[in-house]
């Protein structure tokens, strides 16, 4: 390369040095503002709590009533007149909303997930693929009103005559069917993302197309699918108007086991709050500052399950 060559490439260079400089600060803004954005939030949320808790309220310069985090964290009644802030009502029915969506989203997600990446052709892939995506886009608000208005009356007038017209049933089942799209999406992104190769051996062995999509395709996309439960029940714990509207506004105590228990009414974390921020609470108070406390414990469960969750994928990742 001559001199005159190296002399245009060092030009050509600084010109465009500036632009390159202002693009990389402006997305390094964005990803600072990202993080400053999460770590208020959790700063917010853990100095509200505190000032709930009788133990740390000292701390941050509180007086007046507050709750004892054992209390907070064991108790099975939540009476905000009485006083009473047991969240473990509050978190028996954000478990079994948890709990029936999955019953119904995990299997029918994956079983969709199939069939788009290893059945359906091409035409019919792009129809079904943007339709589930609408399906995602549906407010919230929309669900919990179907839920109260169609599926109750419907399961009272054929499977449960005795059922409330505010139950966790209905709740779970619409809570359900919005995140079935987030599960197929993903786990038909992982699906896809498994070379042909595995099924093109898979079928010179003899295997048929269910034996390569069971036994080929669904444990090469594991981890994919496996994150994409945990996205979809995080999605589930933090449900708020669909839950609100279907599940009701009475706090009690359930059985996440009993299957009987999902006939009656509850109150999810999400509703609670809600319910909360909705009544007459005085700012500053201690039913006031209950919201946080939930809040954070509400933050708590969807942190740990995304750690478990970026551990299996690790686990379980394949790479081709």
């Amino acid at each position: 390369m001559s001199t005159d060559d190296l002399a245009d490439d060092l030009t050509q260079n600084t010109e465009n040095a500036p632009p390159e400089l202002l693009t990389r600060s402006f997305f390094f803004l964005c990803a600072v503002l990202s993080i400053a954005t999460t770590v208020s939030i959790v700063v917010l949320l853990v100095t509200e709590a505190a000032k709930f808790f009788s133990a740390t309220a000292p701390l941050v310069g509180i007086e007046g009533p507050t709750a004892s985090v054992v209390e907070f964290l064991t108790g099975t009644n939540w009476q905000i007149n009485n006083q009473e802030f047991g969240v473990l009502a509050l978190v028996s029915a954000t478990l079994m909303v948890t709990i029936g969506s999955a019953i119904i989203a995990l299997p029918l997600g994956v079983a969709t997930a199939i069939y788009l990446s290893e059945y359906a052709s091409a035409q019919v892939r792009s129809v079904l693929k943007p339709a589930l995506e609408i399906l995602a886009g549906i407010p919230t608000v929309v669900y919990g009103f179907f839920a109260l208005v169609y599926i109750t009356p419907a399961l009272k007038r054929t499977l449960f005559p005795n059922m409330g017209t505010f139950n966790l049933l209905s709740a779970s089942i619409v809570v359900g069917i919005m995140i079935i799209p987030m599960v197929a999406s993903i786990s038909e992104d992982a699906m896809s993302a498994v070379p042909d190769e595995l099924r093109q051996a898979g079928y010179g062995m003899g295997a048929t197309k269910f034996d390569v999509s069971t036994g080929i395709v669904v444990p090469a996309a594991l981890s994919g699918i496996f994150s994409s439960f945990i996205l979809a029940l995080s999605r589930a714990i933090g449900e708020t108007m669909a839950v609100t509207i279907a599940a009701g506004s009475q706090a009690e105590f359930h059985n996440p086991l009993n299957p009987a228990a999902y006939l009656e009414g509850g109150l999810p974390m999400t509703a609670a709050m809600v319910q909360l921020l909705t009544g007459d609470v005085t700012g500053g108070g201690l039913a006031y500052r209950s919201l946080f406390a939930i809040g954070l414990t509400l933050f708590v469960i969807t942190l740990v399950m995304n750690i478990v969750s970026d551990l299996v994928a690790q686990r379980y990742r394949e790479e081709y």
